[in-house]
């Protein structure tokens, strides 16, 4: 079985906020193998609607997003497109890949909480 995985990307690392990424590294996987990867620009980086960026993705057929972070809305929406979430992940795209693969893939504290904790306030 193919799947299809979409990981906010900031150059060669995993975006901490899956709306304000430069791009999405798209992976489509078979039988825990690379068989395609391609960086997409992200649409909504200069401003977007509430669940524009999960349909979008959906569009492009992602069975998961990770990301640093999301908001609770923004994980409904993916999760209304049947698309699962992990947030909390740091690092390289590359080692990220390969830990998802393995199943070692360990989500953490979602960044966007963080954000919050610390004063930073938008509306979503």
């Amino acid at each position: 079985m193919q799947i299809r995985v979409a990981i906010a990307t900031d150059g060669d690392f995993v975006s901490p906020h899956f709306g304000r990424c430069q791009s999405y590294t798209l992976v489509d996987i078979e039988d825990g193998k690379i068989i395609k990867k391609e960086v997409i620009d992200n649409p909504g980086l200069e401003g977007h609607q509430p669940g524009e960026i999960p349909q979008f993705l959906h569009q492009k057929g992602a069975n998961y997003i990770i990301a640093g972070g999301m908001g609770p809305r923004a994980v409904d929406f993916f999760s209304g497109f049947g698309i699962q979430t992990v947030v909390g992940v740091t690092g390289d795209i590359k080692h990220t890949i390969e830990k998802f693969i393995t199943g070692e893939l360990q989500g953490g504290r979602n960044m966007h909480e963080l954000e919050h904790d610390h004063g930073h306030n938008h509306i979503h």
